[in-house]
């Protein structure tokens, strides 16, 4: 079995690699030129260099990679390739929704269709909805209507309705809530703070935040791979660890690995956030310089309910969460010690 990995040098990506490798299959590692090969090390891993923002050369290099299998194809393709973070807006769309767009569409002129197409996106496409009242907050369901409030959830939420309309594409979606775990950087940065004795937080109504280990993800994805298809095929799929926590679950579990004894807690009012948001980003594009603080930054952080219905994911994929947050932060936190981040 073959199986593409685009953005295989990201943190999913790589993790899904050394997966399909422990699995025993032919893995092809889908990077840019410029992507790092940091955790992609294993000496059988075949890759394949592809610039899914320019269809005309993505074709030239699908033909080529397909002389090399011999007039065959991948089996599965998995799409975890992505844009987190742009210095303009468009950068998003660029990548996420066309560049998607350019890789369904080369495959397909090329004859390299796969058995299955798993585009992973994101449970950020629906934005802040089911949130009024108090806790416990309603779950997001496949039902409800996405209403986006980041350009990074826009870009996802657009590649998934382009990928509706390619009904003989053999497609399946998986949404994740935050994925942490080692290699992952934003949750880092929280754990830095905690190592600083400083825990920042923002908002005063009571918020209700979801994770997922990304080795539960990894699991999701194989589990889309090989599903019969009339159980996963053009469907949707949330994927958490089955819980919620309250914002300070992750932080509280952070400072008990790390043995950090006192940490200060800081919660902020949201028009501070938005301010310092709107100023940092602003002064970051003009020095063309990326940034975690950012508009974008400012409506997930400020996003109450996180919830989301993982059951048809278990009763159609079969998923069944293995990590909880305190195995999977603690397990974080030992990859970040061992690797020198902390």
């Amino acid at each position: 079995m073959r199986i593409l990995v685009t953005g295989a040098s990201g943190f999913i990506g790589s993790f899904i690699v050394s997966e399909a490798l422990r699995r025993g299959y032919e893995v092809w590692a889908g990077v840019r030129g410029t992507s790092s090969h940091q955790y992609l090390t294993d000496e059988r891993i075949r890759f394949a260099e592809l610039d899914m923002g320019n269809a005309q050369r993505l074709a030239s290099q699908l033909a080529d990679l397909r002389k090399q299998m011999g007039g065959e194809s991948w089996d599965y393709v998995i799409h975890a390739a992505g844009a987190t973070k742009s210095l303009q807006r468009e950068g998003f769309f660029r990548t996420n929704t066309q560049g998607t767009k350019n890789l369904v569409t080369m495959l397909e002129q090329s004859g390299m269709r796969p058995r299955r197409f798993v585009f992973v996106s994101s449970l950020s496409i629906f934005g802040a909805i089911k949130e009024h009242g108090q806790p416990p907050y309603p779950a997001i369901t496949e039902n409800d209507v996405p209403q986006p409030n980041t350009a990074y959830g826009m870009s996802k939420l657009a590649a998934e309705e382009w990928l509706r309309t390619q009904t003989d594409w053999p497609w399946v979606v998986l949404r994740p809530t935050g994925v942490y775990g080692p290699r992952e950087r934003d949750y880092f940065l929280m754990a830095k703070s905690i190592k600083q004795h400083i825990d920042f937080a923002v908002g005063y109504r009571p918020q209700e935040i979801t994770f997922v280990y990304v080795a539960d993800v990894v699991q999701a994805v194989f589990l889309a791979c090989e599903r019969p298809e009339q159980d996963v095929l053009h469907k949707a799929f949330f994927l958490s660890d089955g819980r919620s926590y309250n914002s300070r679950a992750f932080s509280d579990l952070l400072q008990k690995e790390m043995g950090v004894r006192h940490v200060l807690h800081i919660k902020a009012p949201l028009w501070f956030l938005r301010l310092v948001c709107a100023v940092n980003g602003t002064v970051c594009r003009w020095m063309g310089k990326l940034t975690t603080l950012n508009m974008d930054k400012y409506h997930i952080l400020s996003q109450r309910n996180w919830n989301c219905d993982i059951e048809p994911a278990r009763r159609l994929l079969g998923y069944e969460p293995q990590w909880g947050l305190e195995d999977g932060v603690r397990e974080s936190v030992k990859w970040y010690k061992e690797a020198g981040w902390l």
